[in-house]
């Protein structure tokens, strides 16, 4: 162990092998290892540091005292629909009720459009407020100017290169801050709290925005921002209050999930099993019963639309399991190609981002998933570390009728008889940025570690202390020693997850280890054989009784 991690575990209070962690993830010096550790509320960056957030404050300030109705335009992922319920949650609390509109992603699509604005405006809305999304939107935004509002964007996704003509304009994208990787829901946050502060100077008590906190972890880790710097903090305290269950409608979307209302949750417990079931809505239904939910002011309502939300999810996995098996068919006939780009008639707009991230998995190329929407094919893009998706898409624009998004993931239009000029010309991009031959799959491995040191609780405790882990903190994964496996069990509805027994002899601890939809690749006869795993330990509180749990990234046969 070199000497540096020895004096940043001794100056910070950890152990050598935590300091190590922390350092490959490029912390340091104590002072990042203090506020990485224990990222309080005290590190969030002031207001004043924020793109548009003072005047945007200012604005809605203004037009509410002065009686001036105020519409929230949201969106119907769960960043949108977060961000809608925060900004309801801080305007009630001061006692000023705003209309609220969410498009239908089948109907409308993602963004504004006039005869929303329109339709707003006969309600006699004078104030819009968009949160995650926007900034994109020139042609709405120019209606609703038109139409006397005053329009503040709160957006996080990449400005365009004509920027619309809104009275301010809130996007940490739009010049240096604390945060670029800033969430739809946290731009959302720091305009509320500043809009808070406003409002409590004529003497009515600011709300604490802390119990904001559990929406702001909800939406920021569904959108797969960068958990890093801002988005840390707010991730870690909001998923201590979201472990409070103060929420009628979180607690209620605990229970339908399977856990206890005050289970505390982490990072992946929440983007695997809450956020689904919030985006669910606006995939097969309508966002509306998701912002009813996170609404609710009860637990008695709460559980009626927690329940719809859970069948709501389950159609759209009949859904998406139906659609991956016919993509995949599609990517089979195309393995000799740099990217993938799969169309289908009857495919649900809805699910086919969902799609893309699963072929992406299988295959590890830039894909794009798309399907019919009206004259048009519309699609959804995932990508690998290697590839800008939205810099690749930019050089074919000339073949689409649209697009956006950013780096790992966008959204794509195109004309039917386009499609095919566009593929060739995105496969030609792609060569080009990955060379000729297909891009392996690389797991970052963070050191050995053997079964007894795995099974050292204190350890796993100091891991649990790196918490929340997702893109941009990754979960530490480390190469086990060979070992024996003794079982293979394989589990789950499908039989698509397996269960492995495993012994590490040189320490003579045996314990069980989980690869989640990867049954097929560990064959029946590996039992009695050797292997070596790429594995993430961890702790598991499975009915209160607490259990290392051996998440498999990847193996090999020794």
């Amino acid at each position: 162990m070199p000497a540096s991690f020895q004096a940043l575990a001794e100056r910070g209070g950890v152990s050598p092998r935590l300091a190590q962690l922390l350092w490959l993830r490029g912390i340091d010096r104590p002072e990042s290892l203090a506020e990485y550790l224990s990222p309080g509320l005290r590190y969030l960056a002031r207001p004043a540091l924020w793109p548009g957030i003072g005047q945007a404050a200012d604005i809605l300030a203004r037009g509410l005292r002065s009686g001036g109705k105020l519409a929230i335009w949201g969106d119907y992922d769960a960043d949108g629909v977060t961000s809608t319920a925060l900004a309801l949650q801080v305007l009630r609390h001061h006692g000023y009720e705003a209309l609220w509109y969410l498009p239908d992603r089948r109907e409308e699509g993602y963004g504004m459009n006039a005869a929303g604005v329109e339709r707003l405006a006969e309600k006699g809305v004078s104030l819009l407020l968009t949160v995650d999304c926007g900034i994109s939107d020139v042609s709405a935004i120019a209606r609703a100017r038109e139409l006397g509002m005053e329009v503040v964007v709160t957006d996080h996704h990449l400005p365009p290169e004509h920027l619309p003509d809104a009275t301010v304009l809130c996007n940490p994208k739009l010049a240096d801050c604390p945060c670029p990787s800033l969430s739809g829901v946290g731009v959302t946050f720091f305009l509320m709290a500043e809009l808070n502060a406003r409002l409590a100077e004529g003497g009515r008590p600011r709300m604490d925005m802390r119990r904001t906190l559990d929406l702001v972890a909800l939406g920021t880790l569904a959108d797969l921002v960068e958990l890093e710097g801002q988005n840390r903090i707010l991730v870690k305290n909001g998923l201590l209050v979201l472990a409070e269950a103060g929420r009628p409608g979180i607690s209620e979307l605990k229970v339908v999930c399977g856990f206890a209302p005050l289970a505390s949750l982490g990072a992946g417990q929440v983007i695997f099993s809450l956020a689904p079931r919030i985006n669910a809505a606006g995939r097969v239904a309508s966002a509306e019963t998701a912002l009813e939910l996170l609404c609710a002011g009860d637990c008695d309502s709460a559980a009626d639309l927690a329940r719809r939300l859970d069948d709501y999810n389950a159609q759209r996995r009949r859904e998406e399991e139906r659609i991956t098996e016919e993509a995949v068919l599609q990517a089979e006939a195309s393995l000799n190609e740099p990217a993938l780009v799969i169309a289908g008639k009857d495919w649900n707009q809805g699910v086919i981002g969902i799609v893309a991230s699963r072929l992406v998995e299988k295959y590890h190329k830039p894909t794009l998933v798309l399907c019919a929407d009206g004259e048009t094919l519309k699609g959804s893009g995932r990508s690998i570390s290697g590839f800008d998706l939205h810099e690749g898409l930019a050089r074919c624009a000339g073949e689409l009728e649209s697009f956006g998004g950013h780096r790992m993931a966008a959204g794509v239009r195109v004309r039917p008889e386009h499609l095919e000029t566009f593929r060739a010309h995105f496969f030609e991009v792609v060569r080009e940025v990955l060379g000729p031959d297909p891009v392996p799959a690389v797991q970052i491995i963070d050191g050995e570690l053997d079964f007894r040191e795995a099974s050292n609780f204190v350890f796993l405790k100091e891991l649990e202390m790196m918490q929340p882990f997702g893109v941009g903190n990754p979960e530490p994964v480390f190469q086990s020693p060979p070992l024996l496996v003794r079982r293979r069990r394989l589990f789950g509805q499908q039989k698509n997850h397996v269960l492995l027994e495993l012994t590490d002899e040189s320490c003579n601890i045996t314990l069980q280890a989980k690869a989640w939809r990867q049954a097929r690749q560990f064959p029946a006869d590996i039992e009695g054989r050797r292997i070596r795993l790429a594995y993430s330990p961890g702790i598991d509180m499975y009915n209160g009784a607490a259990s290392v749990d051996v998440r498999i990234r990847d193996w090999k046969m020794v």
